[in-house]
């Protein structure tokens, strides 16, 4: 599977778990993340877990981290200086299907550590 969109994938697995709620897995995708100026570029934000890809989100705005409400996270855990997080929503159902449920695990070179990947910026 190839990503056509210019993306970030973005890597959760300590904040996913089995039977998570819609809004837990935006909240855990949507930030707050350490990146630079390419992220105004990003088109979509996949929610990625064992290399899975669980949710697909268009984003439509950046903020500061932690200048925007959470529902399922503390505000002291998303205040971090010099990170970002966006807002959006659940992406269409088009993209969704061509996305959700399947690996995106070629894309992380063996021993990346980071949690957000560029794709296509």
């Amino acid at each position: 599977m190839k990503i056509q969109e210019p993306s970030l994938l973005v890597r959760i697995p300590k904040l996913y778990r089995q039977g998570m709620s819609s809004q837990e897995l935006y909240d855990a995708t949507r930030g707050v993340w350490k990146l630079g100026r390419r992220r105004e570029g990003a088109q979509l934000a996949f929610a990625v877990e064992s290399g899975i890809v669980r949710e697909v989100y268009e984003i439509d705005r950046w903020h500061p981290a932690g200048s925007t409400s959470y529902v399922s996270r503390k505000a002291e855990d998303v205040a971090l200086p010099g990170r970002w997080e966006f807002t959006g929503r659940v992406a269409a159902s088009e993209i969704r299907e061509r996305y959700v449920g399947e690996s995106v695990a070629h894309y992380f070179k063996p021993g990346a550590r980071a949690p957000v990947l560029y794709v296509n910026l």
